[in-house]
């Protein structure tokens, strides 16, 4: 087994480590205190290629691996996790979504301007009554002649106040459960389609998460996503894959917050010696860069499987289960070697902490994650 990370990706680390340390590192600061959404950052992001990394280059995307996607959201998270959640949806769950069940028109109309980030799209499932239990949609999609109405809100729509494109999970049968729901790629600009609220939350403050609503929104056939009823199935397809995303994200935030901690402990003097030297600090630090080495392997070997075209489901739900809970107990031993300092903003640990929350969260609670694993467990 190759360890090795190939030239090109480690010039493509490069290149992402350069851009968020040059370019995102001086306002991230600021724009998590404020809710500002980074404009200017994700049209560069766009310019360099990191919203449709693992894309064809026919469609507009760099026509990388999955593992080169890994790196590039770890990258981003380890200065700043809004630019890394922003770029993993648009990545993972909608450009990956077109380009899997797509049409050629649906990839050549929507996927070619998202991947090569003259657009942004958003993924939309959760609902006010629909959490973990994804199947509970409540939206609905009637057919109206050559297309359908929708009706229904939705919750926790990331990029959804700046997106031109979104997934859109619809109950087109509601006798079906969860085999009647089907997939459209709603257009945000026509008329229906509305924000309620942008979302006042603890982490990823620059990365907007929206309630929305869809008011009798007429959306073409031709922009149904697969077949009526195969929703459910597109859903949970898609969300396998973005779990490689947000593992990527909780590796790269425990790696900034390793990093902050490593380098308080070794200016922070007690005693007369800097604190890294004691060893209780020592040991907390040899703690930190094991488990994120093990993320992070967990997180490539999952990128790696889908790359090799092999079942990745397993692994990446380990992936994701393992990299967030390392995220938030590193984040939080962070915060302690600081000591009272870690509990201020004028130092990134906070921040680290807030952010690392949400991946033990979204696309999948870690109980979800178990529940996968245990599930996959048993089937094999």
């Amino acid at each position: 087994m190759q360890f090795q990370l190939s030239e090109n990706q480690q010039m493509l680390r490069d290149t992402v480590r350069q851009f968020v340390e040059k370019e995102a590192a001086p306002s991230v600061a600021r724009r998590d205190e404020e809710g500002i959404w980074p404009t200017e950052l994700v049209k560069k992001m766009g310019e360099l290629g990191l919203l449709g990394v693992a894309v064809r280059e026919e469609y507009g995307g760099a026509g990388l691996d999955y593992l080169s996607y890994a790196i590039v959201i770890e990258e981003l998270s380890r200065v700043d996790a809004s630019l890394g959640v922003i770029a993993s949806v648009n990545n993972s769950l909608v450009c990956h979504g077109i380009e899997k069940f797509g049409s050629e028109e649906q990839k050549r109309e929507l996927l070619i301007p998202l991947a090569s980030g003259r657009m942004l799209g958003a993924f939309s499932l959760s609902e006010p009554g629909a959490g973990s239990d994804a199947a509970a949609q409540k939206t609905t999609a009637v057919r109206d002649g050559d297309g359908y109405v929708i009706n229904g809100i939705k919750n926790w729509v990331t990029n959804g106040d700046h997106a031109d494109t979104i997934i859109l999970m619809a109950m087109t049968d509601p006798t079906k459960g969860h085999r009647g729901i089907t997939a459209f790629l709603v257009d945000t600009h026509a008329p229906g389609c509305s924000i309620v609220k942008v979302e006042h939350k603890l982490g990823i403050r620059s990365a907007h998460s929206c309630q929305m609503a869809y008011d009798s929104y007429y959306v073409p056939a031709w922009r149904r996503l697969g077949e009526e009823g195969q929703g459910f199935k597109i859903a949970m397809t898609i969300l396998n894959a973005g779990r490689i995303g947000i593992a990527a994200q909780a590796v790269g935030i425990a790696q900034g917050a390793y990093e902050a901690a490593l380098n308080y402990t070794r200016v922070r003097e007690q005693f007369g010696k800097p604190i890294h030297e004691f060893q209780a600090v020592g040991f907390t630090l040899a703690d930190m860069a094991t488990r994120i080495k093990a993320a992070r392997l967990l997180t490539y070997e999952a990128a790696w499987r889908k790359d090799q075209g092999l079942d990745y489901v397993k692994d990446a739900s380990m992936a994701k289960l393992f990299a967030s809970e390392t995220a938030m107990w590193t984040a939080t031993k962070a915060i302690q070697l600081h000591g009272s300092n870690g509990y201020s903003k004028e130092y990134p640990v906070e921040r680290y902490f807030r952010d690392a929350k949400i991946t033990e969260i979204y696309e999948g609670t870690s109980e979800i994650q178990r529940l996968v694993i245990s599930r996959e467990l048993t089937r094999d």
